[in-house]
């Protein structure tokens, strides 16, 4: 079986840049990066907003002995948030 490398965020960003660019029959020479920075960015904002959306909802629905262990995670997890956007953004 062949090993297929995982699209990367920047991956997706020029794909969709390319696909917009053919959709509405135009280029973008000269904002190429702007562009894929922008969609990129949407990418990550739209991510975390449904992560932060699941976790609310999961943290409605369980138990109230659960509720301190998710409030655990989630603090993890924005802890966790907040470097992965740092680190991306350094990738930049």
């Amino acid at each position: 079986m062949e090993h297929i490398k995982p699209k990367s965020l920047r991956d997706r960003a020029e794909e969709t840049k390319s696909k917009i660019q053919e959709l509405l029959d135009i280029s973008c020479s000269g904002h190429d990066e702007e562009v894929i920075k922008a969609i990129e960015q949407t990418i990550i904002d739209a991510l975390l907003s449904e992560r932060e959306r699941c976790a609310v909802v999961a943290f409605k629905h369980c138990c109230e002995e659960d509720r301190d262990m998710a409030h655990k995670v989630a603090e993890d997890i924005k802890r966790v948030r907040t470097a992965l956007v740092t680190n991306l953004e350094s990738m930049r």
